[in-house]
C-alpha cells in the first residue's frame, strides 16, 4: 500500500532551508572586513594554521568565508578558476569583484532553490581600488542575496553584535594597525581577548610596496606581525591611561624663563 505524499508549501520549504543554513553559519566564528587609509583589512577569528577563511582570488580581489569550511572553500576554488579564465581570455583589468559576486550569487541561489540541502556559508568578496578608484565590498548570503557594503562588513554567527562594535569605533581615517585593532576588539567583545595566533589577518593594499609584484595587492600577516600590531596599540593605550607626573617647581621655573 502506497503512503500518501506530504504536502509542504513553498513558503514553509524556503523557511526551513533558510533556518537550516542560518544555524550552520551561526556555529562559525565571525569575520570582519573594513576599509582603512590605503587598503582593506580582512580579520577573522581562526585558530587553525592551515584552514584559511581569507584568501586571494586575483590581483586586487580577496575572498572571505564563514560556515562550513569544505563548502566555502569549494566556492573559493571556483572563484579563482573563473577569475583566471576571464583574465586569460580577455584582460586582467576585466576581472572585477562585482561580476565575481554575481557569479557566487547565482551559485548560492541555485543551491538554495533546487538542491535538497542549501550551502551553510556566507561569503564576502572585496576589491581594492587603485589610482583613486573606490573600494568594493560585497556580502553574499546563503540564498544568493548580494549586498553592496560601504566601509565595513561583518559576517558569521555573531555578525550583528560585531557590526555594532565596529560601527561604534570606525572612522574613515584609520590606518592599517588601527583597523586591525578595531576588528580584533569587535570580534572579541567586552568580555574576552583574542590572542594573535587565534586571528587570521590579511590586507589588500592599494599601494604595493614591492615593485616586482605590482599586480598583486594581497598580503597575509603572520602571527608576529599581528602580535606587533596589537602590542603597539596596547602600549599606546597604557601610555594614555598612565597618570601624568606633575611638573616640579624647577621645571616650572625653566618653562617661565
Amino acid at each position: 500500500m502506497s503512503m500518501p505524499g506530504l504536502y509542504v508549501s513553498p513558503e514553509q520549504l524556503m523557511q526551513d532551508r533558510a533556518d537550516y543554513a542560518r544555524k550552520g553559519i551561526a556555529r562559525g566564528r565571525s569575520l570582519v572586513t573594513l576599509e582603512y587609509l590605503g587598503g582593506i583589512a580582512l580579520v577573522a577569528e581562526n585558530a587553525s594554521a592551515t584552514l584559511r577563511k581569507v584568501s586571494e582570488i586575483y590581483d586586487r580581489i580577496a575572498f572571505g568565508g564563514v560556515g562550513r569550511y569544505i563548502e566555502f572553500d569549494q566556492l573559493r576554488i571556483a572563484g579563482v578558476r573563473h577569475a583566471e579564465l576571464k583574465g586569460y581570455q580577455y584582460s586582467r583589468s576585466d576581472v572585477e569583484a562585482r561580476s565575481l559576486a554575481n557569479q557566487y550569487a547565482q551559485m548560492l541561489g541555485q543551491f538554495f532553490t533546487h538542491e535538497l540541502k542549501p550551502l551553510e556559508v556566507e561569503i564576502v568578496v572585496v576589491e581594492v581600488g587603485i589610482g583613486g578608484e573606490p573600494n568594493q565590498i560585497y556580502r553574499i548570503q546563503y540564498d544568493g542575496t548580494v549586498m553592496d557594503e560601504e566601509a565595513y562588513c561583518c559576517i558569521g554567527g555573531d555578525a550583528e553584535a560585531v557590526r555594532e562594535r565596529v560601527a561604534a569605533g570606525y572612522s574613515p581615517g584609520l590606518d592599517a594597525i588601527e583597523a586591525i585593532r578595531l576588528a580584533c576588539a569587535a570580534l572579541a567583545g567586552p568580555e574576552r581577548e583574542i590572542a594573535a595566533p587565534d586571528l587570521e589577518v590579511a590586507v589588500l593594499e592599494s599601494i604595493v610596496p614591492d615593485p616586482t609584484h605590482r599586480r598583486r595587492c594581497f598580503r597575509r600577516l603572520d602571527d608576529a606581525e599581528v602580535q606587533a600590531a596589537l602590542s603597539r596599540d596596547a602600549a599606546l593605550d597604557d601610555a594614555a591611561k598612565r597618570p601624568q607626573r606633575r611638573p616640579t617647581q624647577h621645571a616650572l621655573a625653566e618653562e617661565e624663563s
